[in-house]
């Protein structure tokens, strides 16, 4: 008895076709040109009625083999007119112009005339246009004090006038004129339901069942070989391909989404550039809504919580409700002292040189502006020099370091006000920025680099609310009154 295992000896499960290979690429390639021909059907089916009057002159035996699907025949007025007319030719070869048999074939031209005005045999075809063409034709060519088309028409189809005119010259006129018009004309059967006829389902049907059974194999093959994927999961995966097998008149149309991700997917197209220029507009035409937006409900997430109370009351319910911390660390207070710590600690005691070159350079200034050294040079005495310096020194720091923080400006000001002093200063920040990066780079700033990942998360947590249907309302309104106050503003300017 074999020992092979039980698994080896049921049904092995269908591949997928591997577009990796060339036999898979040039199968799926395949399938996506019948993909193409079908579509090439549907354009040609929604066009032929618009264009058929091109197709009937350069293609006349496409018409003949397509009129049947869309229930369209020759008219039977035009059609008779056109045979009497053959028929008039015919007979004048025959007896001549002056003979009974050609007045009784003009009276029945000129009748058939007088119907066909009154009628409108073309309007059935949407080609009222075409008669309006024949009309003001024959007007031109036979004209009378009416200006009436019946009349033209009477006076055109009489022996006096083909006679006096030449009857083949007329007839040549006719014929390169008047019939190309009539023959266009056609007659279009109604259906059942009220619509005009159009079989084009007999020609799509093959198609439709063609990628419906491929649809069904293909996701019933691709649920095979995944275990995780259902059947149902791989139709929904391939979802864009059901347009394929829908044959209503109204999306047929769609099926140019398959069509295009087929010839994509197999490289007969290459849609990156137009998906670029795609999402490059769209972006361009929504980032500024979508930037207004975000500012708008931010600004009023902070306008609900202060019209809730003041500053301070804010402040107190905020420490009182509960706070969402994700690693039981503060994580703004953690990063501050470890600053402050390479600040004091690591950065100013190697910044010792510039600190001292500044200070020197302001003393300096301050020893040599001061008026008291102006009084000293011209009083004699040196004794009590030293004492009103280090008094005058004093005075400028302490003044320096109480009068707060617009004296403090003032002072930085004015030690920058001349080349040398702002020479320091910018030598002195760029130590100090410098030193600071050392000293705080390395693990220090992964160290850091994690924590405001938490803060940000626990910021989410925390103070961002969900925009709901109602609130986003209002975004809108909001922008759109502001907007109008914009336009109100530049048109007072205006």
């Amino acid at each position: 008895m074999s020992t092979e295992p039980i698994e080896s000896m049921t049904m092995k499960k269908p591949r997928a076709i591997n577009k990796n290979t060339p036999v898979g690429l040039w199968i799926e390639r395949g399938l996506s040109m019948i993909a193409v021909v079908n579509y090439a059907l549907v354009l040609f089916n929604i066009s032929y009625i618009p264009w058929r009057d091109f197709y009937f002159r350069h293609f006349r035996e496409l018409t003949e083999l397509y009129d049947p699907i869309m229930g369209i025949e020759p008219h039977r007025d035009t059609v008779r007119y056109i045979e009497t007319v053959a028929a008039l030719n015919n007979q004048v070869v025959e007896t001549g112009l002056e003979s009974p048999e050609v007045e009784d074939i003009l009276l029945s031209l000129q009748q058939q005339s007088i119907e066909m005005v009154d009628t409108n045999p073309f309007a059935i075809a949407n080609k009222s246009g075409a008669l309006e063409t024949i009309k003001n034709r024959m007007r031109d060519r036979a004209p009378n004090p009416d200006d009436s088309s019946k009349q033209a028409f009477a006076t055109f189809w009489s022996v006096e006038y083909l006679d006096d005119n030449g009857f083949m010259e007329e007839i040549d006129w006719f014929t390169s004129q008047i019939k190309p018009l009539m023959e266009a004309n056609y007659f279009r059967r109604l259906s059942e339901t009220g619509n005009f006829v159009n079989d084009f389902w007999r020609i799509d049907f093959p198609f439709v069942l063609f990628f419906l059974v491929e649809f069904l194999i293909r996701t019933r093959v691709v649920s095979s070989k995944f275990n995780t994927v259902t059947w149902l999961d791989a139709m929904l995966w391939r979802w864009y391909d059901i347009l394929m097998f829908i044959s209503l008149p109204t999306a047929r149309l769609l099926r140019i989404i398959p069509v295009t991700i087929r010839l994509d997917q197999t490289g007969l197209i290459k849609l990156e550039k137009l998906r670029a220029f795609a999402s490059r507009g769209l972006v361009s035409s929504v980032s500024q809504e979508l930037t207004e937006a975000v500012i708008i409900q931010f600004i009023n997430q902070v306008q609900d919580q202060l019209r809730e109370g003041n500053i301070g009351k804010a402040i107190a319910q905020s420490q009182q409700q509960r706070y969402m911390n994700i690693n039981n660390l503060n994580e703004i207070e953690f990063i501050s002292n470890q600053l402050i710590q390479v600040v004091v600690y690591k950065v100013i005691p190697q910044l010792e040189s510039d600190i001292e070159a500044l200070i020197r350079y302001n003393v300096e200034s301050v020893v040599k502006n001061s008026e008291v050294v102006e009084r000293f040079k011209k009083v004699p005495g040196f004794d009590n020099i030293a004492k009103e310096l280090s008094d005058r020194l004093i005075g400028e720091l302490s003044q320096l370091a109480t009068e707060g923080p617009n004296s403090a400006y003032e002072g930085i000001r004015k030690a920058m006000s001349d080349r040398k002093g702002s020479q320091l200063t910018e030598q002195l920040v760029r130590d100090f920025g410098k030193v600071l990066w050392q000293e705080i780079e390395g693990e220090q700033m992964q160290q850091f680099e994690y924590l405001l990942v938490d803060l940000l998360e626990e910021i989410k947590l925390n103070y961002i609310h969900r925009v709901d249907e109602e609130n986003f309302e209002q975004v809108l309104a909001s922008i759109q009154e502001r907007r109008k106050l914009e336009g109100l503003i530049v048109y007072e300017e205006d």
